[in-house]
């Protein structure tokens, strides 16, 4: 069976219709649908059904698609080969992520890139915690975060590389008795006003520790996701909020102040396709992150 007809396969199960697919991959879906069929005729059984107003795999269209991934993976294998032979990986690589984590790690990656022949594209997305990997069927490399584990929700089939670890302190006004404290424990802020991102967001699991530790609910003043703004709401004394230790510029404005009692730190991964995984500009891109996440950390990877 031709690889493309296992990729549209693979593309459909990610994205549920052919109209989603087309639009994806800059195709129509007429011509899609002309290859769908043609790769039914191939396979000699129906490999999609209609679902709603998309489309479903059937579990034959299943097996094909899990092996479309095996197929470019060897493929890729064979072009990263090619890649070392010549002496050194080029190419274009995506990144799609969080802006805080781009912030943690870009800069000390880009350094570290300056004298390759990879070329990079970047696009900041501030998603819930499961939409990142869906974002992987788009770009070579997806930064996303987790407090719960080291793979985020969703991301399961992907290949998944802890970049970073990151402490989240509680952003405390100046002015506030909180501020001169070394550490806070959930007892100390529970009953304090917060600023938080929406539901689903990673951070939010942190608060529900909190509320867990102490059995009752903190009082959430406003959702918002940029933490730039949050920082400016902290900084004007509006509540108490949790931002990332390494890409937090508080300055004077407010104080950080390490949180106690709870777990309270993020894991900063990098997700990718397997077969994107394979490719050797992707891999040296992936590396160099991990050394500017190691770098924020501290440690060093040789």
């Amino acid at each position: 069976m031709d690889i493309r007809h296992l990729e549209l396969l693979r593309d459909l199960r990610e994205r549920g219709s052919l109209a989603a697919v087309a639009a994806a991959t800059h195709r129509t879906p007429s011509a899609l649908s002309q290859q769908l069929r043609t790769a039914q005729r191939v396979a000699g059984t129906p490999l999609v059904e209609p679902h709603g107003r998309g489309l479903r795999l059937t579990e034959a269209g299943e097996l094909l698609a899990d092996g479309a991934d095996e197929v470019a993976a060897a493929i890729a294998r064979v072009d990263s080969r090619l890649s070392e032979h010549r002496g050194r990986p080029t190419g274009r690589v995506s990144v799609a992520g969080l802006p805080s984590g781009l912030t943690a790690l870009l800069p000390g990656a880009l350094v570290l890139l300056s004298d390759s022949d990879v070329e990079l594209s970047i696009d900041d997305l501030d998603l819930a915690e499961h939409d990142y990997a869906r974002a992987a069927a788009d770009a070579d490399i997806v930064v996303a975060h987790s407090l719960t584990s080291e793979v985020p929700v969703g991301s399961e089939g992907l290949v998944a590389t802890v970049l970073t670890r990151e402490p989240l302190d509680v952003a405390v006004p100046p002015d506030h008795t909180l501020a001169a404290r070394a550490t806070l424990r959930p007892e100390d802020v529970v009953d304090e006003p917060w600023i938080c991102v929406p539901e689903h967001y990673p951070f939010d699991t942190v608060l529900q520790r909190i509320e867990a530790t102490c059995a009752r609910p903190l009082h959430r003043r406003l959702r918002i996701r940029d933490n730039h703004l949050v920082a400016a709401l902290v900084a004007a004394g509006e509540g108490l909020a949790l931002l990332p230790r390494y890409t937090t510029r508080s300055a004077d404005e407010f104080a950080l102040v390490p949180l106690v009692d709870v777990p309270s730190a993020r894991w900063i991964v990098a997700l990718s396709r397997p077969d994107r995984a394979e490719r050797a500009a992707v891999r040296l891109v992936t590396r160099q992150l991990g050394i500017a996440g190691a770098a924020l950390m501290g440690e060093r990877i040789s």
